[in-house]
């Protein structure tokens, strides 16, 4: 079980009281709602959209509703809704997202939030906007056990799948170059079709988020087939994704989530996803404390 430190709870309440002095008093609640807000109140509909293979951030198995860690967020942010808006019985419309359009369907309206392993980047930020950050990873990559190929180095000249136009496919291409590493790519349109990639021997590597393929490792039925490299190429925050333009429905997104990590609500659903993987490192321990924003 997951157990954070008393310390960082106590951190975490010595920061609300710094601040506490020099912020004003944050409202209880949204006035009239307006932008997302509004629609929500209006249609009584909030409108989620999920990785179909994200595992463990979003997925969804045939007849499931969606699960994984970012779901839960998404649904802690529906109870808040819930309250602030007065809309007790408050659907919730699961709209399926891939990396080719999850962009554009925040953007355009079909989508109000997006829950899934979506990297927070300035590029991204000139078509939507993006939520406190929710878990941080870095890239790396699966290789078949025996393989042989442990560096970013020992790429050179091998088949490395990867999901076109992502953040890890950029920051893998930068980590190469530095490594003076030309390797052959291999496109792939989600995280099972690089680890079938991989399993048959059309590639040699399959590079993707750390945990995200920590996940694809532990669920596969010969996951002692593959190895994961230790070494990490990029720095991928993430959080929920929204539509740019709208800050009151940015603040009550992030005021749950800012809520759940001074609480220490966040534990049961970090442990609930990544348990078997220990508790969180330095570094999702400093996330949760520095987003840990004082009413």
């Amino acid at each position: 079980m997951v157990c954070f430190p008393a310390s960082i709870r106590a951190m975490a309440a010595l920061a609300a009281c710094a601040l506490a002095a020099g912020c004003a008093t944050a409202p209880g609640g949204p006035g009239a709602p307006t932008g997302t807000l509004e629609k929500i109140k209006r249609t009584n509909t909030v409108t989620l959209g999920y990785r179909v293979a994200s595992v463990p951030f979003s997925f969804a198995a045939p007849g499931r509703e969606p699960a994984g860690y970012s779901i839960d967020l998404c649904r802690a942010v529906v109870e808040t809704l819930k309250k602030d808006l007065g809309l007790a019985n408050l659907q919730v419309k699961w709209e399926a997202v891939t990396v080719e359009d999850r962009l554009a369907k925040v953007a355009s309206g079909q989508v109000d939030l997006e829950c899934g392993s979506t990297t927070n980047t300035l590029g991204r930020r000139e078509r939507v906007d993006f939520s406190l950050v929710t878990f941080v990873d870095g890239g790396s990559f699966l290789t078949r056990l025996g393989a042989n190929i442990a560096t970013l180095k020992d790429l050179d000249g091998k088949r490395v799948a990867i999901i076109p136009g992502t953040s890890t496919e950029k920051a893998l291409e930068r980590a190469l170059q530095q490594a003076l590493a030309k390797p052959a790519y291999v496109g792939v349109k989600d995280h099972q079709e690089g680890l079938a990639a991989l399993r048959e021997g059309r590639a040699d590597a399959y590079a993707s988020d750390r945990v995200i393929l920590i996940g694809l490792a532990m669920t596969a039925k010969d996951a002692a087939a593959f190895r994961l490299a230790e070494e990490l190429f990029s720095y991928e925050p993430y959080s929920l994704v929204l539509r740019r333009g709208d800050p009151d429905f940015r603040l009550a997104v992030d005021r749950t989530l800012a809520r759940l990590y001074r609480s220490g609500e966040i534990a049961p659903i970090h442990n609930r996803w990544f348990g078997a993987l220990g508790t969180p490192g330095p570094l999702l321990q400093a996330m949760f404390l520095l987003n840990a924003i004082p009413e």
